[in-house]
């Protein structure tokens, strides 16, 4: 299993010296995150800028946003930044994606963005595919659902040839949703989340959601060869015994990565983050 921390509140100089702090205490991924006014949440930063600042600074950690909205992003521009972070790190970036959520002011304060979770969903599917087409390095033409554009052409693929992509797929092992899980498995992962709670999934749940996708013939269908990794979030407590205990279950369960998330911004600052980044992640 591999450890990502999340930066959830800081200023972007804090937002680099957490990466940095991440890559020197042995994690594994620092991960920002995209929005436009949260209000409650305090200041929010565009996610490809912080992550180009990290790159530079960084050699060895993954970086994404958890999680990215691309319905809110025009998908040549999305294309674009993505491609600069994934160069400028060397080929690190992911793309953790969802359909955004309401309460984003980029959303909520903008007349005429889609609100509707099909539309979003829909805005979603457009922007992977775009994002496809563009790491191909031929010129292309588009038409989604939602989207069209003419002719363009991004000449330099990513520097692995693609940038993984782990959409968010909502759980329930009453009634699985199909069709967000399907997505999933079109690419590179998932985020994992339950449905109708904001607790974060417990081994049991991602068991049960790895089973669920093992058993899909669009599963043994993928390319042996291609990596699937299945991303669990939550807060790890800061006894590394009983972190390492809660971590073991988690792998035990399927996942592979394990992004410690601190969103309460009432009782969390960005001394917190960094004292909890110091004690490393732990071993198992």
């Amino acid at each position: 299993m591999k450890f990502g921390f999340i930066g959830s509140f800081g200023t972007p100089e804090q937002h680099v010296t957490l990466a940095r702090e991440c890559e020197a205490h042995g994690w594994d991924g620092f991960f920002t995150w995209d929005a436009i006014s949260m209000g409650a949440f305090g200041p929010t930063w565009d996610p490809f800028s912080v992550l180009s600042a990290v790159a530079v600074v960084t050699e060895r950690i993954t970086l994404g946003a958890m999680v990215f909205a691309p319905p809110r992003h025009r998908p040549w521009e999305f294309a674009q930044r993505a491609l600069t972070v994934d160069h400028l790190s060397g080929g690190r970036l992911v793309l953790p994606v969802g359909v955004g959520v309401l309460d984003d002011g980029g959303f909520a304060s903008v007349p005429g963005q889609p609100t509707s979770l099909k539309e979003r969903a829909q805005l979603l599917d457009d922007v992977l595919t775009y994002l496809d087409e563009s790491w191909k390095g031929a010129p292309f033409e588009f038409r989604g659902k939602q989207i069209e554009a003419g002719e363009m052409v991004f000449p330099s693929p990513p520097v692995n040839g693609r940038i993984p992509v782990w959409p968010v797929g909502v759980w329930d092992a009453e009634r699985p949703p199909v069709k967000n899980l399907e997505r999933t498995l079109r690419w590179d992962g998932i985020v994992t989340q339950n449905r109708g709670t904001v607790q974060e999934p417990g081994p049991d749940s991602v068991a049960s959601l790895t089973g669920w996708l093992h058993a899909q013939e669009a599963w043994t269908a993928r390319d042996a060869g291609r990596p699937f990794d299945v991303v669990a979030q939550g807060k790890l407590p800061d006894d590394r015994e009983k972190a390492a205990d809660q971590a073991r279950a988690m792998a035990a369960a399927g996942a592979t990565w394990w992004v410690d998330s601190w969103w309460d911004p009432a009782t969390t600052t960005p001394e917190d983050l960094l004292r909890k980044v110091r004690l490393g992640p732990p071993q198992i």
